[in-house]
């Protein structure tokens, strides 16, 4: 917390900033942000066109599922409901802006990830260099920023809002001249 005090002509201005949670709760939100992004994209695009998203993705002209097996309708479609799911739960983190739903959010993306990422270091297709190195940055981001998420997640539940400025008011010093004058203008 940082303090800061300035004098007035009514007294002293005081002003309380809270440094340190604002930026893990910015940290957080951007981490979420990313994640709900990526759920919602691969989930809609596998659920709505499950055998384009099977031919296709992560797209740019690069092929990471359909070298791994022949096409499914079913499962396509289920890893697409998977994503949407972990896109409503991160999403619910954001909008409710709760340090206790992140941190969950944040397990299910690891929980989720790390399997995934062990599966695909185990079962290595031969691709271009590009593509593999594009796919393990990938495979790696979604279980780092799960733990991420849990991580920078702050104690308090919600967002400590900012205390508002206050003015110390200090009563005015009174010289012996004006003691006896009362209220009177000076002359």
């Amino acid at each position: 917390m940082r303090i800061s005090l300035r004098g007035t002509g009514d007294g002293l201005r005081v002003r309380m900033r809270l440094d340190v949670n604002r930026r893990r709760w910015l940290a957080l939100q951007i981490m979420l942000g990313i994640l709900a992004l990526v759920g919602l994209v691969i989930g809609l695009w596998a659920v709505v066109a499950p055998q384009s998203w099977y031919d296709s993705f992560p797209g740019f002209g690069l092929h990471w599922v359909r070298v791994d097996g022949p096409y499914n309708h079913h499962l396509a479609a289920d890893v697409g409901a998977f994503f949407l799911a972990l896109a409503a739960v991160t999403l619910a983190a954001l909008y409710y802006l709760d340090s206790l739903i992140a941190r969950i959010a944040g397990l299910a993306w690891l929980v989720f990830g790390l399997p995934h990422l062990l599966y695909h270091f185990t079962h290595w297709v031969e691709q271009s260099a590009i593509s593999t190195v594009l796919n393990a940055v990938g495979l790696i981001a979604l279980p780092a920023l799960g733990l991420a998420c849990m991580i920078v997640a702050p104690r308090e539940r919600r967002p400590v809002p900012e205390p508002s400025d206050f003015t110390l008011r200090f009563p005015r010093r009174t010289t012996r001249q004006t003691r006896g004058q009362g209220n009177r203008p000076p002359r």
